[in-house]
């Protein structure tokens, strides 16, 4: 909603979808972001007049996933392991409306600059990471 709010657009409702976000067996990173999004649209069936937009987002080091972290020690292993790295963020969006479902994808290679402890444990205690595929967003601290 962050996101959607910068360029103005206010969403006239929020729907969480309920489905299993569990990746496949050797599913890749882009294939598995797509499919979220898709499977998320699928579930949320729009009424008339309205558009519903799906989004999901994955953080990737090479062909591994990094999800949502469970707790704080994730986050920060994720943290650790993109520190002073490249990795990549995907997002998949998919637009469910009366005439079907539209969907697009972007890849962004993003080098993370190396993270002294200290800020490491700054940024965790702000508690960001909660939520946050790979534990942060480009948008946050």
């Amino acid at each position: 909603m962050e996101l959607l709010a910068q360029i103005g657009i206010t969403p006239y409702a929020v729907r969480p979808a309920d489905i299993d976000e569990t990746p496949a067996p050797d599913e890749l990173p882009r294939a598995y972001a797509k499919r979220m999004a898709r499977e998320k649209a699928e579930a949320s069936i729009p009424g008339p007049g309205e558009a519903v937009l799906c989004a999901d987002t994955v953080v990737a080091v090479g062909r591994r996933i990094l999800g949502k972290p469970e707790d704080e020690a994730e986050a920060r292993r994720f943290l650790e392991l993109m520190s002073g790295r490249r990795h990549r963020v995907i997002t998949a969006v998919a637009l469910h409306d009366v005439g079907g479902i539209r969907e697009r994808d972007v890849t962004t290679q993003v080098r993370m600059r190396r993270l002294a402890p200290a800020e490491l444990d700054a940024y965790l205690a702000r508690g960001e990471w909660r939520g946050k595929a790979g534990g942060y967003a480009i948008q946050g601290a």
